[in-house]
């Protein structure tokens, strides 16, 4: 089988972070005076940092200065490091996965590290770690992906993405490359799936073990690969 790179988000896919980031949005926003929901957050899942407080302060009228912006890593910090986990399932996907992977994330550098550190998945990932805040435009723009594939010599065509997020399934299509949509994490909700297909999802799947089988039958993993 020729060598095909499957690109990971980590938000949600590796680590399931969304409620907890929420969490923090929601926090940070009191603090300031400002009041909003996590639904207004769970709006803005998969876009990096200043799209989401973009997004939240058009549809909410809540705008949060930049003095609230710098207390959003350190409180979303102080959450990860104490109750974050990794999506069900994903530890045993990786830890027998012996292809090409990466990681190509709307988070920055720094919570990405953090991440994958706390939970236990940072020697899983290999070493191809992509941030947005190393592109022009995020996701939904194929930027991050082209990135990525670009970095780890790939051809877009050979590369399948593993996105919880319609915003991260549009840059993918984008791209040119195979989207699987994966609905594992905390944050899954009713009506998630058909939003992952309405965003142009190749698959989508409620399970990493779900996701080996799509994965190994489109070609991306040996049949050895087994996760659950």
């Amino acid at each position: 089988m020729a060598e095909r790179l499957i690109i990971l988000d980590c938000d949600g896919v590796l680590v399931d972070s969304e409620p907890l980031a929420a969490e923090a949005y929601v926090e940070v926003y009191r603090r300031h005076g400002l009041a909003i929901g996590p639904e207004a957050v769970a709006a803005c899942v998969g876009m990096k940092q200043a799209d989401i407080i973009e997004k939240i302060g058009a549809e909410t009228g809540q705008r949060l200065l930049a003095a609230g912006e710098a207390d959003l890593w350190p409180v979303t910090k102080e959450l990860f490091t104490h109750r974050l986990k990794p999506v069900a399932g994903v530890i045993d996907f990786l830890s027998v996965l012996s292809g090409p992977r990466c990681v190509a994330s709307s988070s920055s550098l720094e919570r990405i590290h953090h991440s994958l550190a706390v939970t236990g998945l940072a020697g899983l990932v290999g070493e191809g770690i992509y941030s947005s805040s190393m592109v022009a435009r995020g996701k939904p723009a194929p930027d991050l992906f082209l990135h990525a594939a670009s970095k780890m010599g790939f051809d877009p065509a050979d590369c399948v993405v593993i996105e919880d997020s319609p915003f991260g399934i549009e840059g993918a299509i984008a791209a040119g490359m195979t989207a699987i949509g994966l609905t594992a994490g905390g944050h899954s909700y009713e009506g998630h799936a058909e939003i992952l297909r309405d965003a142009g999802a190749d698959a989508v799947c409620p399970s990493w073990e779900d996701a080996a089988r799509e994965l190994m039958a489109r070609g991306f993993v040996a049949e050895t690969v087994r996760a659950g």
